[in-house]
């Protein structure tokens, strides 16, 4: 994301570091869940319209003034059945996820989020609604970001230390710093973390992906089936882990309780985890892990 009215195009370039992962691992592979359901738009919190956007109809049009009761019922079945079916896939593999928690929505469901911390999994901010925060002020984001970080953390006891908005703009990361988050990953730009310079300070980017995403389910060309995402999951992560023989990368797998908790769907993820227990070499990990690594193997002279 532009976030400082500067764009990079070079990156590491041909001078990709080796992130030493834990182990010898040629991969990183970390699992996320986005937990949006309640702060998706609603006028019952006040919008002016129902939600339109990632439903199992692509394209269904917002309603202007009134519910859209098929909408929030979709949104529903993520919190009532679909973030617990994954929860239970990811006990079952014995992995730890980072869970992406919109603030309101964590808010309206508290016995979720301190079943997720309990199980050991991260709890990282995901925004307090879930729609575009591009055009909002900086004194709303500010409250807003702030409110995130008092609901998480009144269960996280470490505190947070890590976001993903999905949309931002030039003040988001700033806030974000203020507010003693240490990475994010508003940023899809690259297979490895990097450090960017905010507010005079090194700060940690740790890219998100949207080709290894669920979400492509509710989008044309994305995924029919569960087979083609548990294939590209797979394909994805043999390109990698061929790469890190010698330079040794970081895969994201982003998931969403709605799309991915759905049964059919569900069985994508348990295939690509029966790969992954066949492979050496593998670091499965959350997010904040990957955080804690860089911090503590590479300081900001050593990566860009």
């Amino acid at each position: 994301m532009n976030h400082d009215g500067k764009r990079d195009f070079i990156g590491y370039g041909s001078n990709i570091p080796n992130p030493r992962w834990p182990n010898g691992a040629r991969v990183a592979v970390n699992f996320v869940v986005n937990y949006e359901e309640g702060g998706e738009h609603c006028i019952l919190d006040g919008d002016e319209h129902s939600e339109n956007y990632l439903t199992e109809v692509y394209g269904y049009e917002k309603k202007e003034g009134c519910r859209s009761l098929f909408v929030e019922s979709q949104f529903e079945y993520g919190s009532r059945v679909g973030i617990w079916r994954l929860l239970r896939l990811f006990d079952e593999y014995a992995i730890k996820c980072t869970a992406l928690m919109v603030g309101l929505a964590a808010k309206k469901n508290m016995p979720l989020v301190h079943a997720i911390y309990d199980a050991g999994h991260e709890i990282a901010g995901h925004g307090y609604r879930w729609k575009d925060i591009c055009g909002i002020s900086r004194n709303q984001q500010s409250t807003e970001i702030k409110q995130t970080v008092e609901i998480l953390n009144s269960v996280v006891k470490e505190g947070i230390s890590g976001w993903y908005n999905g949309s931002c703009n030039v003040d988001t990361r700033k806030i974000l710093v203020e507010n003693g988050i240490t990475y994010d990953s508003d940023e899809y730009n690259d297979d490895l973390p990097y450090w960017k310079l905010v507010e005079n300070k090194q700060h940690l980017i740790i890219p998100y992906a949207f080709d290894t995403n669920d979400a492509k389910y509710y989008l044309p060309a994305g995924w029919s089936t569960g087979k083609e995402f548990a294939s590209y999951l797979i394909a994805s992560f043999d390109a990698l882990y061929r790469e890190g023989k010698t330079r040794p990368k970081m895969m994201t797998v982003a998931l969403h309780s709605r799309i991915s908790g759905h049964p059919g769907r569900a069985e994508a993820i348990r295939e690509f985890l029966e790969y992954l227990k066949r492979i050496n070499n593998v670091w499965v990990c959350r997010r904040d892990e990957i955080a804690r690594h860089w911090y503590k193997n590479f300081n900001a002279t050593e990566s860009l």
